[in-house]
C-alpha cells in the first residue's frame, strides 16, 4: 500500500506539472472562494486497502484538488467519519497564491503574471493532494470505528455554508449510518426495505433537522463498491435515503461518483 501510494503521488505530481494550458484553455477564476469538505469513512466497514477502493478514491482526490483549488481563499478540510465525526477534523488547508487581475496588462506582462500564478497554484495543489492521500491512508484502530455517524457531518456542512463560500462536499464512504440510541438510524441492522420507505424515513428525519441548512451545497457520494457488488453489499435504498435527506435539507445537487 505504501509503495502504491508513493507511485501515485509521483504520477499525480508529474501530471500537475505537465498540464500546460494556453490562455484560451485556462479555467476562469470563480467569483468567490470554494470551500471543499471531504468526509473519509474510517469505520470497520470500509477498507481503503482494497485495490479498487484505493484507485477510485485516489483519482477522486486528484480530480477534486484540480477542480476546486484555483485562487487565494479556496479552502479544503478533511473530516473522518466514525462514532465522533463532528470532532474529527483531520486536515484544514487554505490556498494562499494570489491570482492577479491581468486585464489591464500588456501581452508580455500578462503572460508572466499568469505563469507565476499557475506555478504557485500547481505547487499548492501538490501539497494539498499529498496531504489528502496521506489522510486517506490513515487507519483507525480505535473504538470509534465501530459506529458510523454521518448525520454529524450536517452541522459541519451548515457551518461551511454560513461563510458565504461555494461549498462542495465529497463523501468517501459506504454511507451506512450506524448509531445506537433513540431516534437514530442503524442501516447495518435495519436498512430501508425499499425506496418508498427510504424517502419516508429521510423526510421524517429532515423535519427533525431543520436547524441544518445546506444552502445549495454540491454533494458527491463515492461508494467503495465495485460494479459487480450485490444489493446486499451496495444497498440502493441507502443511497436513496441520503439523496432525499440531503435534498430536503437544501443541497443544490446530490450525485454519486
Amino acid at each position: 500500500m505504501t509503495r502504491l501510494l508513493s507511485y501515485f503521488i509521483v504520477f499525480a505530481t508529474s501530471a500537475f506539472f505537465c498540464a500546460c494550458s494556453t490562455e484560451n484553455e485556462k479555467k476562469p477564476v470563480t467569483e468567490g472562494p470554494v470551500y471543499t469538505l471531504v468526509f473519509m469513512d474510517k469505520t470497520q466497514s470500509v477498507n481503503v486497502n482494497k485495490a479498487f477502493v484505493t484507485q477510485k478514491y485516489q483519482q477522486i482526490l486528484t480530480d477534486l484538488v484540480e477542480q476546486n483549488i484555483h485562487q487565494k481563499g479556496d479552502k479544503m478540510e478533511v473530516y473522518f467519519i466514525h462514532e465522533n465525526t463532528q470532532k474529527a477534523r483531520a486536515l484544514s488547508l487554505t490556498c494562499r497564491t494570489e491570482v492577479d487581475d491581468v486585464s489591464h496588462m500588456n501581452a508580455t506582462d500578462r503572460e508572466a503574471a499568469e505563469t507565476t500564478a499557475d506555478l504557485g497554484i500547481q505547487r499548492e495543489r501538490m501539497i494539498f493532494l499529498k496531504q489528502l492521500l496521506a489522510k486517506l491512508n490513515v487507519q483507525n484502530v480505535g473504538a470509534s470505528q465501530r459506529q458510523t455517524d454521518i448525520w454529524a457531518s450536517l452541522p459541519v456542512i451548515t457551518k461551511a455554508a454560513e461563510t458565504g463560500a461555494e461549498v462542495r462536499v465529497y463523501y468517501l464512504s459506504d454511507m451506512i449510518e450506524s448509531m445506537k440510541g433513540t431516534n437514530r438510524r442503524d442501516f447495518h441492522s435495519n436498512p430501508p426495505k425499499d425506496n418508498a420507505q427510504a424517502d419516508e424515513w429521510a423526510k421524517a428525519d429532515a423535519k427533525q433537522m431543520q436547524q441544518y441548512a445546506l444552502s445549495a451545497s454540491s454533494i458527491k457520494i463515492a461508494l467503495p463498491f465495485e460494479p459487480t457488488s450485490s444489493t446486499k453489499e451496495n444497498n440502493p435504498t441507502v443511497t436513496q435515503y441520503w439523496t432525499t435527506l440531503l435534498q430536503e435539507l437544501g443541497a443544490g445537487s446530490v450525485e454519486e461518483l
